[in-house]
């Protein structure tokens, strides 16, 4: 039985990392091409295993996600691209440098899903961890390990962006972003700072298995 469940569990990362590296390569314009469905789905799939289990909010709230019920804590598909194709531009900006629009641009998109006041507190923590996971997989800060004869999918921090961003570029970044800003609700003051958190407000630990 552990030795089904192992092979079933590499069987998973393999074909997310797969599909990952083939969206990695094909996701070169910030805001440009829309994603198939398969594609949406192994984001997804990889957001899931870098979920915590527990996540403390700001508040002092505790998210506790059971990660053997996922669709408890699953967004439709069309939910998912909209999340993706936001979190596509915030690495783009995290590429050129640009941390205020990185956090701007994230931040409208929490604000939005929040004020629809339709999900729950595991499907929120899993927006943002969808989003960021969005972000380290297109800036090559996830990665494939093995211990112990097993594999984990882990997220390296030291990893840096090896793209290069034209002036050209930065410019159509903060466009897209400021555009998308502005369409959204207002954001609080408090909500504007400068610098983005290291690795987004759901960060997962250094290791996490599916």
């Amino acid at each position: 039985m552990m030795r089904t469940m192992i092979m079933a569990k590499r069987a998973f990362v393999g074909a997310v990392l797969a599909g990952a590296a083939a969206l990695a390569a094909t996701t070169a314009s910030a805001g440009e091409g829309d994603l198939s469905d398969k594609s949406v789905q192994i984001i997804m799939d990889y957001a899931w295993a870098l979920t915590p289990q527990q996540f403390s909010k700001k508040d002092g709230t505790v998210i506790v996600v059971d990660k053997s019920k996922r669709d408890a804590a699953m967004v439709p598909l069309d939910v998912a691209r909209e999340v993706v194709r936001v979190a596509r531009i915030s690495a783009h900006a995290q590429v050129c440098n640009l941390p205020e629009e990185q956090t701007l641009n994230h931040r409208s998109l929490m604000r939005r899903e929040v004020d629809k006041k339709k999900w729950t507190d595991q499907q929120t923590l899993y927006i943002n961890q969808l989003h960021l996971t969005t972000v380290m997989l297109l800036s090559g800060k996830i990665k494939l390990v093995e211990k112990d004869g097993d594999k984990d999918v882990v997220v390296d921090e030291k990893q840096q962006p090896q793209q290069t961003c034209t002036d050209e570029q930065r410019q159509k970044v903060k466009d897209l972003v400021a555009a998308y800003v502005k369409a959204g609700p207002a954001l609080a003051s408090n909500e504007k700072g400068a610098a983005p958190e290291p690795t987004g407000s759901a960060a997962p630990p250094p290791a996490q298995k599916k």
